[in-house]
């Protein structure tokens, strides 16, 4: 079964690896993940400003894609496109006059009516293909592998856009139970890693990383995964700088949800990247 899938720019270079392993795992499911032609950057983070509409362009016009190819429904893998594309959708449905204005300036596109649905793949794997599913499919065992599950913001914020509930999400604790693993109650499972801000104030993110992932280790992980290519970034790749400041911390490897599934499901290791981490997840290789 094919099911229309937009990347985004990350997962086309940084995080191919969270592309190739969830694409792997997908077919294992009896899914294929079609990729939206003539696709745009999402336009990466939604704007706040209630009079913005010029940023909610890039988001709308990849709806647009979606109708041309004949569908009506979108699946996503990145949460910062993901959280861009559902609240444009959203700012789209309920608003009228940025509804108009919106299809006024994209005068050469046919009129977008709002009737695209915007999911996660976490969603789609719950609902669709079933978690007792995808348990079926379950061939090798992750044993001493003790999991940290890492939502951030944008699967949980705003309301509107949440994908489970925003104080107590369960839904990667319960992909990663039906995949037989051994998940661990993470107390920061929701808490911001800190964003962009590791563009410009690089000694934030470095205190947040250095934080989050020694409560991961007291709740007793010894891995850390998500869904979002920022979050990977800030958690993996900053733990360069926390070691520097803090000669005692002990590193620990984040990865996506789709390279714990593929190990599982027994996809090839070339799909799954495990090269392009900084901490090198060792359980998985």
């Amino acid at each position: 079964m094919k099911v229309l899938y937009y990347p985004g720019c990350t997962l086309k270079t940084s995080a191919r690896n969270f592309e190739d392993s969830a694409k792997a795992s997908m077919k294992i499911l009896g899914f294929e993940l079609e990729e939206l032609e003539r696709w745009n950057c999402c336009g990466t983070v939604y704007s706040l400003s209630s009079d913005d509409l010029m940023h909610k362009l890039a988001p709308i016009r990849n709806l647009i894609r979606v109708k041309e190819q004949g569908d009506n429904k979108v699946v996503t893998l990145c949460s910062m496109c993901y959280n861009t594309l559902k609240q444009a959708n959203e700012l789209f449905r309920e608003d009228e006059d940025a509804r108009y204005k919106i299809n006024s300036f994209m005068e050469r596109e046919k009129d977008y009516e709002g009737d695209v649905e915007v999911i996660h793949m976490l969603t789609f794997l719950k609902e669709v293909v079933g978690f007792e599913n995808v348990s079926k499919k379950v061939k090798a065992s992750l044993s001493g592998l003790k999991i940290a599950p890492y939502y951030g913001c944008l699967l949980l914020r705003p309301r509107s856009a949440a994908i489970d509930d925003i104080e107590n999400p369960t839904i990667m604790e319960d992909l990663l139970k039906a995949l037989d693993t051994d998940v661990v109650d993470y107390p920061y499972r929701n808490e911001c890693c800190g964003s962009y801000n590791t563009v410009n104030e690089v000694g934030l993110v470095v205190e947040r990383t250095y934080k989050m992932v020694n409560i991961a280790r007291s709740s007793g992980a010894n891995i850390i995964v998500t869904s979002c290519p920022l979050c990977q970034f800030n958690l993996d790749a900053r733990q360069k700088e926390v070691k520097e400041k803090y000669y005692d911390f002990q590193e620990m490897p984040v990865v996506y949800f789709t390279q714990i599934m593929g190990k599982v499901l027994g996809i090839d290791s070339k799909y799954m990247g495990l090269e392009l981490h900084y901490v090198k997840p060792e359980l998985l290789i």
